[in-house]
């Protein structure tokens, strides 16, 4: 047993699990060795996570790198953006496995964006080919990029998910399709015409601004949105509510079964406000063009008055819960299925299910950002202005991108 084969290995049997619900004993079934013949390789699970790191980087940057560079010798700057986002969408699309991991990786900070980038830049891979190539045509900035690699993960894991990938050998028609699908989504976004996408940002903001949410929040679910924005929804526990509420873990069992009801009611509960919350936002205007926009706003103006819902809801984004079967009458990923979108008309309802959910991760993706290197505490006081400010410039910039693609942001 080599250490190569303890990395493919390490690859599947973490994909299949999550990194953070797996251990060197399931790799040892895994692989048929006894646990102590895996220490003789690696001392620790994050000793092996960090091999797996330098073994992702190197197979990413061999695939992707003579692609960069035709990118940026080519004339044709659409051309040079396909090329790029085809390659990276193509890498993932053959390996499902190194999706999974570099995502975990990234969002449990174990390979923040810039050290991910700088040890690719070491191997011929710079990442920030893809912005000098898209600046020769279009206006970008790291919200325009947060969007594109969103996107591009988004309908990746979906892709994985529906053909389940993990356990059939994918055709490269299917590879072919997934990476020409990204491509347009990215480069046009929902399809729309230039004048359909004209609305007046300012009127729209203030109809929503008027009438927010002024109710409080239950005791109860406020402890347990915090207690998981703090620790996360695999490491929270009853004990950690209890204390927030002043309350002993006896009585608090007294409201709920278990650790899974408790995140199980409290999501339910804050996806039915926000679906009531929006879907008053979209009632608003009579013109679909508008109504859009009006319920990404709505969306975001809710979260962004319960940070503590925000954070947490960012683990239904980024992690694999199992909070058991979805509510027949939770409808808050059809929200936008409401809309008469453009170009969706004649689509099936799983076609329009698919793009309400890529709005909705697309919107907590923005909405999440500013405050990823900000306490809970310094969200929740009265003092982000600044947040504020960049949230609603950004959510602009997540509607055009969403309607347009990258034609939204020509110079």
């Amino acid at each position: 047993m080599t250490k190569a084969e303890i990395i493919d290995a390490a690859f599947k049997v973490w994909g299949r699990n999550f990194y953070k619900k797996t251990s060197l004993s399931q790799l040892a079934s895994e692989l048929k060795v006894s646990k102590p013949a895996l220490y003789r390789h690696f001392q620790s699970k994050n000793a092996l996570n960090a091999a797996m790191i330098e073994s992702f980087l190197d197979d990413f940057s061999s695939y992707v790198q003579n692609d960069f560079q035709k990118a940026l010798q080519t004339e044709d700057t659409d051309e040079g953006i396909s090329t790029i986002i085809r390659s990276i969408s193509s890498f993932f699309a053959k390996n499902a496995y190194a999706l999974i991991f570099s995502l975990m990786n990234i969002y449990d900070r174990n390979l923040d964006g810039r050290t991910f980038a700088q040890k690719l830049k070491s191997r011929g891979a710079d990442m920030e080919t893809l912005q000098i190539v898209i600046q020769k045509k279009y206006e970008s900035g790291t919200t325009h990029i947060r969007l594109i690699f969103a996107t591009l993960t988004f309908f990746m894991s979906h892709f994985h998910k529906t053909k389940k990938a993990l356990e059939t050998p994918l055709s490269l028609d299917d590879i072919n399709k997934i990476t020409s699908f990204i491509c347009a989504k990215i480069t046009h976004g929902l399809g729309y015409s230039g004048e359909n996408s004209l609305i007046d940002f300012d009127i729209l903001e203030k109809r929503i601004e008027a009438s927010m949410p002024n109710y409080e929040p239950e005791p109860f679910f406020k402890a347990v949105a915090e207690a998981v924005a703090e620790a996360g929804p695999w490491n929270v526990s009853m004990d950690m509510v209890a204390k927030k509420l002043g309350m002993s873990k006896s009585s608090l069992y007294g409201h709920f079964k278990n650790k899974k009801d408790m995140l199980r009611r409290l999501f339910l509960t804050e996806f039915k406000r926000i679906l009531e919350y929006s879907r008053q936002g979209i009632s608003k205007s009579a013109n679909s063009t508008e109504q859009l926009f009006l319920g990404i706003y709505s969306y975001a103006v809710y979260l962004r008055s319960r940070p503590e819902i925000l954070v947490a809801m960012d683990w239904i984004r980024t992690r694999k819960l199992d909070l058991g079967k979805p509510d027949k009458n939770m409808e808050i990923f059809r929200l936008f299925e409401d809309v008469n979108i453009e170009n969706l008309q004649n689509a099936s309802n799983d076609e329009k299910q698919l793009i309400s959910h890529w709005i909705l991760f697309l919107l907590l993706n923005i909405l999440i950002h500013p405050f990823e290197q900000v306490s809970l505490e310094a969200v929740s006081s009265e003092k982000n202005e600044d947040i504020s400010n960049e949230h609603n410039g950004s959510i602009r910039l997540l509607y055009k991108f969403i309607i347009l693609g990258l034609g939204g942001f020509k110079r």
